[in-house]
C-alpha cells in the first residue's frame, strides 16, 4: 500500500510502498478514502525533521536532557547508538482520515466491514491507503456526510474541546485568535452555539473567510483600529472568552488575549503558542481564568482509553474524544457546519509531495484545507513487500517485532555474526519498511505468518510486547524453527506449560534473552569461584527507577509488570553464578497509599538454591537516577566479586583488590553464542530447564507477595 513518509534524519518526504498494518484486539482496520493535511501542525512536524541535529535539539530540549542522563548511566557509545537509531527512522504523517472498515476486532462489535467511519490519532490515522485504529478513535459517518467532510473530524473534535473549555453561553462575545483551519471551524461552531464571534489573524484572506464562516467581525492583527473595534464590539467590557487557535513562536497571542478579555473572562489555549504569562496588569487585576485545551478531548494521552479501549462512563464524562468526534459528524449532518468552503485542494496520494510543497511554502498558493484521496487499489491489501534478494546463509533469520531495543541490541549482532536477514515483521508497515531498509532485510511484512510459514526461514527472533511472546514462540517451535525470544518467555503458568510442551515435542532450539549472564564481567567473576565447593551468597541491588502505571510494561495484560518482565534477568543471573536449581523463594514489597506507586516495583526477594546458596534481590523504583543502576556482589570461599553497572568491577581476594574493566551487558555475546550453537548443532547456551525455572520463579514471587508466605519451586 502507499503511505506518506518522512525520513526523520534527512527530512526527506515522499510516498512509498509499505506493508498494510495489522490489527489486534480492540482495533479497527480501515481503507482510507480521504485524509486531511493539518497545515499548521504538520508544517511544524515536517520542519523539525528537516532541521539539522542542532536545530532538532533546540526544538526538543527535553530529549536533550534525556540523552545527557543516559550518557551518565550507559556511557557515550551506547547512548549515541540509541540516538542514531531514533534519528534514523521513518515517520508517519497525518492524524485525521475517513474511509471504510475492512475488518474489526473492536470489543463492542460496534464496527462492521463496509461501515463508513472517521478516524483519529497520530501514528494511527496516517496518510496511508490502509490504517489500523484503536476502537475509541473511530466514529461512524452519517449517511448524508461525505468522506471529504468526514476527514475533518479530528480537527473538529479539537475545536469542540476548545469551545467546551470556554463554556460559552448564548449571546457570549468571543474572540478567536488565529483563523487557520482550526480557527475557521471554531468560528462556525461558536456561531452555531449562538455566540457573537470576533476573529483576529495575520492574513487578509483568512479574515475574509472567517467573515464568510460566521464571524460577526474580523480584523488583521496589524490593523491600527483593532482595539477601538474590539471596544465597540464588546461595549467596552472586553470578551467573555478568548480562544487562541494560532500557532505562534511569540508571546503576542497570550498578551493580546489578556488585554482584550473582560474582567473574570476566560482565555483558552488550543494552539501551540509561547506562554510567558504576564501577571500584571491584566491576568492578575482582571482575575482571568487561563485554561488549556487538551487536543480531541477527555481520553487524550490516556493509554487505557486510546489504546486499551476502556471507555469513560457516559454519565460522568459526557464528551470523550470519540463522543466529540461523533458530535462533530452530527453537526455536519445537520448542516450546522459547512466544510466545503474550507477545502482548497485535493491531491491523489501519489501526488502528496505537491500538497506538502504548498504547506511548506515551497509553492506560493493560497490554501487552507488540503485533502489527500485514496483510489481503490487491489495492491493495498498486501502484507509482504520484497526489498531485495539476499543470499541465504546457514542460519536464515526472521524478526517478529523490531522496536528500538531490537534495532540497537539484536538485529546488528545477528547481521554481524554470519546470519542472513530474511524478513522483518512489525504491526505498522512503515516501521517494517524502515527497519528493512536500514538493516538490508530481504522482505518486510506486517503479518507474523509471513515468517512462521516461510520454509526458508529456520530461525525466528521475537521482540514484540510481552503478552505475545509465548504464542509466537509456540507457533515458531511447531513450525520447527529455532527461537530466540526476548524476556519474558511467558506471562503465566498456562503459557509456560504450553511452551514447554511445544519445545519438548520438537527438535528446534530455544533461547531467551537473559543477556547479563553473557556479559564479559559476569563471566570473569564466575571464573573466580569455579570448583571452590562452597555455596554462594549473591546480593543484587537494582536502582531501576520509577515507571508510571500507564506505561505498557506495567499493564498486566500487555507487559505483565516488572517482576515478570524485568526481574527475571536477575533470577537468571543468580542461576548462572550458582549453577544450581532454585527451590524456594520469599518476597515482600512496600505498602503505600500513594496511587502513583506500584508496590511490586519496590521489592525484596530471597531465593534459596539446592546447593545451599542464597540470592538476595533488592529491586527499587523509588530511588534517584544519580545512583548507578545495578550492583552485583558474589560472596564465597573467602572471595568477593563485585560488578558496577556491568561496566567495571573488582575481585577482593588475598587481602587485595583486583580492578576489572570489562564493559557491556552481554547482548552481543548472547546473540553470538546462540547463533554458534545453531551452526554447530550443539545445545543452546542456556539449558531449557534453567529458562523454565527462572520464568516459573517470577510467578512464584507474585504468589509470595499475595500470600505472604515462602513458595516452593
Amino acid at each position: 500500500m502507499k503511505q506518506v513518509i518522512q525520513n526523520f534524519k534527512t527530512g526527506e518526504l515522499y510516498v512509498d510502498e509499505v506493508p498494510k498494518p495489522s490489527i489486534s484486539d480492540k482495533m479497527v482496520l480501515v481503507e482510507n478514502k480521504f485524509s486531511l493535511i493539518s497545515a499548521g501542525t504538520e508544517r511544524g512536524t515536517v520542519k523539525v525533521a528537516k532541521a539539522n541535529l542542532i536545530g532538532k535539539a533546540k526544538q526538543r530540549p527535553d530529549l536533550v536532557a534525556q540523552v545527557l542522563q543516559n550518557i551518565r548511566k550507559e556511557g557515550i557509545k551506547a547512548t549515541l547508538d540509541k540516538v542514531k537509531t531514533k534519528l534514523d527512522s521513518l515517520k508517519a504523517l497525518g492524524y485525521s482520515t475517513s474511509g471504510v472498515v475492512a475488518a474489526s476486532m473492536d470489543s463492542n462489535s460496534k464496527f462492521k466491514p463496509g461501515d463508513r467511519v472517521a478516524c483519529a490519532g497520530q501514528d494511527f490515522a496516517s496518510h496511508a491507503e490502509v490504517v489500523g485504529i484503536p476502537q475509541n478513535l473511530v466514529a461512524k459517518i452519517p449517511d448524508n456526510v461525505s468522506f471529504e467532510e468526514a476527514s475533518f473530524t479530528t480537527l473538529g473534535a479539537i475545536a469542540l474541546q476548545g469551545i467546551r473549555q470556554a463554556e460559552p453561553r448564548l449571546g457570549d462575545k468571543i474572540c478567536v485568535i488565529g483563523l487557520g483551519l482550526l480557527g475557521q471551524i471554531t468560528v462556525q461552531l461558536l456561531k452555531a452555539n449562538g455566540c457573537e464571534v470576533f476573529g483576529i489573524d495575520l492574513s487578509p484572506k483568512l479574515i475574509d473567510l472567517a467573515k464568510d464562516s460566521g464571524a460577526k467581525e474580523a480584523l488583521l492583527r496589524s490593523d491600527s483600529n483593532l482595539m477601538t473595534a474590539i471596544d465597540n464590539f464588546t461595549d467596552g467590557y472586553g470578551f467573555d472568552s478568548v480562544i487562541i487557535t494560532a500557532a505562534a513562536p511569540t508571546n503576542d497571542p497570550i498578551e493580546l488575549s489578556a488585554v482584550i478579555s473582560r474582567k473574570k473572562g476566560k482565555v483558552i489555549v488550543v494552539g501551540a503558542v509561547k506562554m510567558d504569562i504576564p501577571r500584571d496588569p491584566d491576568f492578575y487585576r482582571k482575575e482571568l481564568d487561563l485554561r488549556m485545551s487538551c487536543s480531541y478531548g477527555p481520553g487524550r494521552y490516556d493509554t487505557s482509553y486510546e489504546e486499551d479501549g476502556q471507555d469513560y462512563p457516559y454519565a460522568y464524562v459526557r464528551y470523550t474524544e470519540q463522543r466529540n468526534m461523533e458530535t462533530f459528524l452530527n453537526l455536519i449532518s445537520e448542516g450546522v457546519i459547512n466544510l466545503k468552503k474550507l477545502i482548497t485542494h485535493t491531491f491523489d496520494i501519489s501526488e502528496a509531495q505537491k500538497a506538502y510543497d504548498i504547506v511548506l511554502g515551497n509553492v506560493e498558493e493560497p490554501h487552507i484545507g488540503i485533502l489527500l484521496s485514496y483510489p481503490d487499489n487491489a495492491e493495498k491489501d498486501i502484507s509482504l513487500v520484497n526489498l531485495k534478494s539476499n543470499p541465504i546463509d546457514q542460519v536464515n533469520v526472521g524478526f517478529i517485532g523490531a522496536g528500538s531495543f531490537a534495532q540497537s541490541y539484536l538485529i546488528p549482532y545477528v547481521k554481524n555474526n554470519g546470519a542472513s536477514l530474511d524478513t522483518v515483521v512489525t504491526s505498522k508497515g512503515i516501521t517494517a519498511k524502515n527497519v528493512g531498509e536500514k538493516f538490508a532485510f530481504s522482505n518486510v511484512s506486517s503479518d507474523a505468518q509471513d515468517v512462521i510459514t516461510n520454509k526458508s526461514i529456520n530461525t525466528v527472533f521475537i521482540a514484540t510486547p510481552h503478552n505475545s511472546h509465548a504464542s509466537y514462540t509456540i507457533s515458531a517451535l511447531k513450525a520447527n524453527k529455532n527461537v530466540f525470544v526476548e524476556k519474558p518467555l511467558a506471562m503465566n503458568y498456562d503459557e509456560l506449560e504450553d511452551v514447554k510442551e511445544a519445545y519438548s515435542k520438537g527438535k528446534a532450539k530455544l533461547m531467551v534473552g537473559f543477556n547479563r549472564r553473557f556479559s564479559p564481567i559476569a563471566v570473569k567473576i564466575k571464573q573466580e569461584f569455579v570448583n571452590n565447593g562452597e555455596p554462594k551468597v549473591i546480593n543484587i541491588r537494582v536502582n531501576a527507577g520509577f515507571i508510571p502505571k500507564d506505561h505498557w510494561t506495567q499493564n498486566p495484560n500487555l507487559g505483565g509488570g516488572r517482576v515478570i518482565g524485568e526481574m527475571c534477568h536477575f533470577i537468571d543471573l543468580m542461576q548462572f553464578f550458582t549453577d544450581a536449581k532454585p527451590v524456594k523463594v520469599y518476597a515482600d514489597c512496600i505498602k503505600s497509599s500513594n496511587d502513583k506507586i506500584t508496590p511490586e516495583d519496590n521489592i525484596s526477594i530471597t531465593v534459596s538454591f539446592d546447593d545451599g546458596s542464597i540470592g538476595n534481590l533488592l529491586y527499587l523504583g523509588n530511588g534517584d537516577k544519580s545512583l548507578p543502576k545495578e550492583l552485583v556482589e558474589v560472596f564465597s570461599g573467602g572471595k568477593i566479586g563485585r560488578i558496577h553497572d556491568f561496566r567495571n568491577g573488582e575481585v577482593h581476594k588475598g587481602n587485595k583488590t583486583v580492578k576489572l574493566k570489562l564493559d557491556g551487558k552481554g547482548h552481543k555475546q548472547e546473540v553470538k553464542a546462540f547463533l554458534e550453537s545453531l551452526k554447530s548443532d550443539t545445545e543452546p547456551p542456556i539449558p531449557f530447564e534453567s529458562i523454565y525455572n527462572t520464568t516459573i520463579l517470577t510467578f512464584k514471587i507474585l504468589d509470595s507477595i499475595t500470600t505472604g508466605l515462602p513458595q516452593q519451586i
